[in-house]
């Protein structure tokens, strides 16, 4: 039997006018004969954080019941379709206690450590482990990391809480103690930094206005990609390629908007208006870095610590922030549980749209592990515990409630996963032992 076909490499890209587009896990890239397991197209392993601000309602979050076959609570009951790749932790704390409490939080959410008390420039908190993990596994693609988030505040300065600094919210990663990492909000500058666009900003933004697609530029290079490709990779290339200019299409219809909106107001162009549109954008990004092999690490602020935001869509003006001081009025209750159970909505669509994406021989929900939670209990009493939080993806048994029989400091659960995603550590934070996921 002779063997002639030729694998094409993982690192392909379609290139065209200030264009290098990098292409998904396609079956051509595997070599002939060869199981994709012993490959070098084999898939990978991801790791992702979204966090959410301002706490929980308790008893709205927890299922009543740890181990298998437990009943989904109010806030996580849109996870529900993905129960066998999910697992619920509870029981779990933040370093320190209620002091300093929202900057507290988001600090030591990834660094399950204490920050340190200060309004001035000389932050410590503590290396996150994202940053830990992509060190590990990030090297040998673009971005070892993507930061992304929907609030920016890095405007402010000296104490947002008080005693201190607000660099402690406007990001939950840490490249080292003393190094937070900004958080890009804008969808359009996350896209040029996947897909590319030369020039200065001035040339980008007369590009956009001329509604050109980045898909434009590389139509001959893909049509000569697809005369090589099987039934399978075209179909899978094809997809790709009209998720990508749907992403394209979303963000210049928000540009256009914003184009009209800056002769009164004064907002970056690229943003969308609307949260649950923002949050989508940012998540689909996200999702095609992760296809692509762009990224394989990514943390996501969905909203910063003590947000103002209203909520109009669900009918909830009020700022999320005041209402999470709920003070036990029963109408704010049911407002703050709707707000959780809105954003745990949102994160579901993501999980959806990793679960439905092939890669290699499954999903990229299957080769990710993807962590939702929050770095603050109730709301109402800014408390340390328990933390909510929730892994979804491949790599553990879904479908459990794991609440350990004492309180549990978050750090251990980031040095087991640092153990699992290879980081050979000694400790993490002020972690006590090791929680793994199983």
């Amino acid at each position: 039997m002779f063997i002639t076909r030729l694998a094409l490499p993982r690192r392909t890209f379609l290139r065209g006018l200030g264009t290098a587009l990098a292409l998904p896990l396609l079956d051509a890239m595997v070599p002939a004969a060869t199981a994709l397991a012993q490959t070098a197209a084999s898939p990978v392993k991801r790791l992702g954080f979204v966090y959410f601000p301002n706490g929980i309602i308790v008893d709205r979050w927890f299922p009543a019941a740890a181990g298998t076959g437990f009943e989904f609570s109010p806030s996580l009951k849109p996870l529900e379709p993905h129960r066998n790749s999910l697992v619920v932790v509870s029981n779990l704390s933040r370093a320190g206690t209620s002091m300093g409490d929202h900057a507290v939080s988001s600090a030591g959410w990834l660094t399950g450590s204490l920050a340190k008390r200060t309004e001035g420039e000389d932050v410590r908190a503590g290396t996150t482990i994202d940053q830990i993990v992509a060190r590990q596994i990030g090297r040998d693609v673009p971005f070892p990391s993507l930061e992304v988030a929907t609030e920016d505040f890095t405007g402010y300065v000296g104490g947002c809480t008080p005693g201190f600094s607000c660099a402690y919210m406007n990001t939950i990663s840490w490249a080292t103690p003393t190094t937070p990492l900004p958080m890009e909000i804008n969808p359009r500058v996350v896209f040029e930094r996947l897909f590319g666009r030369a020039g200065t900003s001035d040339q980008r933004a007369a590009w956009t206005r001329r509604s050109r697609s980045i898909l434009d530029s590389i139509t001959t290079d893909a049509g000569r990609l697809k005369q090589g490709l099987g039934a399978r990779d075209r179909e899978r290339l094809d997809s790709y390629l009209d998720d990508v200019r749907e992403l394209e299409r979303r963000i210049q219809q928000t540009e256009a908007r914003s184009e009209k909106e800056l002769v009164h107001v004064d907002a970056p162009g690229g943003i969308p208006e609307r949260f649950d549109e923002h949050v989508q954008l940012m998540f689909d990004l996200l999702a095609i870095a992760y296809q692509t092999d762009m990224t394989r690490v990514f943390t996501f602020m969905m909203s910063r610590e003590a947000s103002q935001r209203t909520y109009p869509e669900l009918e909830i003006n009020e700022p999320h922030h005041g209402i999470s001081h709920h003070f036990n009025d029963a109408a704010k209750i049911e407002k703050c549980a709707k707000i959780n159970a809105y954003h745990v909505g949102l994160f579901e669509k993501f999980v959806a749209k990793l679960s439905a994406t092939p890669d290699g021989d499954g999903s990229l929900l299957d080769h990710s592990l993807i962590f939702y939670g929050a770095g603050m209990g109730s709301g109402n009493a800014h408390a340390p515990d328990p933390l909510p939080l929730v892994a979804v993806g491949g790599g553990t048994r879904g479908g459990r409630h794991i609440q350990p029989q004492q309180k549990t400091s978050i750090a251990d659960l980031w040095l087991g996963t640092a153990h699992r995603f290879g980081a050979d550590i000694p400790s993490f934070g002020d972690s006590a032992g090791t929680l793994d996921l199983g």
